[in-house]
């Protein structure tokens, strides 16, 4: 399953050079290992440059990131990275800005912050830790978590909707989206090296198994004797051909119903079978395909959506440079003071 990726430059630093020596300190078997060390790699291998480059976090165990890189960080509020990142990507167009986040962080309390950013597009990196629970504070349910969860705060199983973080993003109309899976490595690694070339707000979530509070939770995508069954790799301009011989595909039937077909059963070949088109100016097509959910459909990973669009803190520059021609330079002092003053006297009671 693999990502195909932009060329890469001349490497001079090692993964290692990407540690910040403080000592990772997540619960033994966390998914977040794999994808702190497949970070560092991609960060290898597109040489960054540590004193150019700031990760933004908010709270949870994937918030913690900033501490294990040897980078510039910020460990925010509860949902706040993205307005972080906001400030500080207007005020610093030379940085390399990631923000990193939990399904609970991220789409709870975050949610609006979050939603904001993406369809502002504004010019950073967006990695969503999802393991569909609140794994910090000891369990709790998250809105990632599947119907009828039992946990600590629903013992008797949680009722309500299913976030889709892949959705969320497409319909906020994403630039680039992409999913990917802890425990697939070097997917993991492709993902992040196309997720750091895009222009623009790029979203990745990223299956990641929490062993202490919801063991198991993506196993159908990450046990080898059954996730070839169970994924399907987005490829641009490549059918959707999945299984482990390659023989099993998915179409769009009646009612634009996505149908899983075996090639060759009832005359079912390559050429009835969906075409992904991460380029498509419409997300319908994206869309339609983050719908796709285990056990009913194979789960898509890879990127659902590469495009172009304007960049909101270049927007942002333009529309000050026109504003500075027309009005002049601004002036901070006489902003503070206003067109008005008032001046209050002191006198006897």
């Amino acid at each position: 399953m693999s990502v195909a990726s932009p060329p890469l430059p001349a490497t001079t630093r090692q993964p290692k050079d990407y540690a910040s020596g403080s000592e990772v300190r997540w619960c033994p078997g966390c998914g977040d290992y794999s994808i702190l060390a497949q970070l560092k790699k991609a960060f290898s291998a597109l040489n960054k440059d540590p004193d150019k480059t700031v990760f933004i976090s908010g709270i949870g165990c994937s918030s913690r990131l900033p501490y294990y890189m040897a980078t510039y960080g910020i460990h925010g509020i509860h949902g706040r990275a993205p307005a972080i990142a906001t400030g500080l990507r207007l005020a610093r167009p030379d940085l390399d800005i990631w923000v990193v986040t939990g399904d609970g962080d991220g789409l709870s309390i975050g949610g609006n912050h979050l939603l904001h950013a993406i369809r502002r597009n504004l010019n950073i990196k967006i990695l969503l830790f999802n393991n569909r629970i609140y794994g910090l504070t000891k369990g709790q349910v998250s809105p990632t978590s599947g119907i009828n969860k039992k946990t600590v705060s629903t013992p008797f199983g949680s009722v309500g909707g299913q976030i889709n973080p892949c959705s969320v993003a497409i319909g906020c109309e994403a630039t680039f989206v992409a999913r990917t899976v802890d425990m697939i490595p070097a997917h993991l690694e492709q993902t992040i090296l196309r997720a750091a070339a895009h222009q623009g707000v790029a979203f990745v979530e990223i299956y990641q198994n929490c062993n202490i509070f919801n063991n198991g939770a993506f196993e159908h995508a990450t046990d080898r004797e059954v996730r070839d069954d169970n994924l399907v790799a987005l490829e641009h301009g490549k059918a959707l051909i999945f299984g482990k011989n390659g023989d099993k595909g998915i179409r769009l039937g009646r009612g634009y119903r996505p149908e899983v077909v075996t090639l060759g059963d009832g005359g079912a070949s390559v050429y009835d079978l969906l075409i992904h088109d991460e380029r498509a100016a419409s997300p319908a097509l994206a869309f339609l395909l983050s719908r796709l959910q285990y056990p009913n459909y194979p789960e898509p990973i890879g990127v659902f959506r590469d495009v172009s669009a304007p960049v909101y803190d270049q927007l942002i520059d333009e529309q000050v440079r026109k504003l500075t021609v027309q009005m002049g330079p601004p002036d901070l002092q006489s902003l503070l003071r206003g067109p008005e003053t008032w001046q209050v006297n002191g006198g006897g009671s």
